[in-house]
């Protein structure tokens, strides 16, 4: 994994990202990571296999993950796809099935403490900083789970997800199930996953499962700029509200609604709020935070 720091080259961030690249030895690094700000840039770097992960990839984007995690200087990352013809084409066969097929009964619960895509579709998942996909190609088997484990999918409008797992004996095992029926409902998870189809852009859209389809040429920027919203907004507001929804899915009304009081009401400490609030009421306010009483 390659670092580039905040001194980088201010042009587009995958452009500056590639042209500021160095090699190892003759291979380019299989993932990319960029600081700029307070944001992170992942970039998934094998355009020649579909940016398909392996295992090498799969370990430096723990890394990636980790390093996000860990850092306190960096609050929000964008993740994407080396080239234009895809963002993820899920697991890289040649080295991924063979270890699951000698792998036996037990397989699955060895996995269990680390999933795919260096672990943020489980395991690592439960960060609190924001994460935004920038769909820039196909999305496709795994690929599909990792831009589910994404906070906020942004799609160009020419790509396609792809569905194939199915057709080679394969369902979902790394979070795809399980977000795709917290996104998109049970029915529309049944039909995606069980017939195995590729779908649009837009019925993506439909289905709930990326929140904006954009023209090739503005993928980037309507992705920057809702990162710049985002980071507008106090961290711990920021952070807290990401918590609060993972804590939320799945459990009774009761248990959602006790949880979101006691995560929403632990943030009022901060003195940020003290300070927004003065701003605010003194006319002082730069954030455009709506109307004054």
């Amino acid at each position: 994994m390659y670092h580039i720091n905040d001194d980088a080259p201010r042009d587009s961030p995958m452009t500056a990202s590639r042209s500021g690249t160095k090699q190892r030895g003759s291979q380019m690094p299989k993932v990319l990571y960029e600081k700029r700000g307070e944001i992170a840039y992942i970039t998934l770097n094998r355009p020649d296999k579909r940016n398909a992960i392996d295992t090498e990839a799969d370990d430096l984007l723990f890394e990636a993950w980790s390093d996000f995690r860990a850092d306190p200087d960096v609050r929000l990352a964008i993740l994407t796809g080396a080239g234009d013809q895809a963002f993820c084409a899920g697991a890289d066969l040649s080295s991924h099935v063979d270890g699951w097929l000698e792998g036996g009964p037990g397989l699955g619960r060895g996995l269990l403490e680390r999933g795919f895509a260096g672990g943020i579709t489980r395991g690592l998942h439960r960060t609190s900083k924001p994460i935004i996909a920038a769909l820039n190609g196909w999305v496709i088997g795994g690929g599909i789970e990792l831009a589910l484990a994404c906070d906020i999918r942004v799609a160009a409008d020419d790509i396609q997800f792809g569905f194939y797992h199915m057709r080679r004996g394969m369902h979902f095992g790394d979070g795809g199930i399980v977000r795709l029926v917290n996104t998109c409902g049970v029915g529309i998870a049944t039909e995606l996953e069980l017939m195995g189809e590729p779908i649009t852009a837009q019925r993506a859209k439909e289905c709930h499962l990326v929140n904006r389809v954009v023209p090739r040429q503005e993928l980037m920027s309507t992705v920057e700029d809702i990162a710049a919203k985002i980071l507008r907004n106090p961290r711990v507001a920021v952070e807290s509200a990401k918590e609060t929804i993972l804590e939320v899915v799945g459990r009774p009304l009761d248990d959602q609604l006790r949880l979101e009081c006691l995560y929403s009401y632990s943030t009022m400490g901060n003195p940020e709020i003290v300070e927004r609030k003065e701003a605010f009421l003194g006319h002082r306010d730069t954030t455009g935070s709506g109307p004054r009483p």
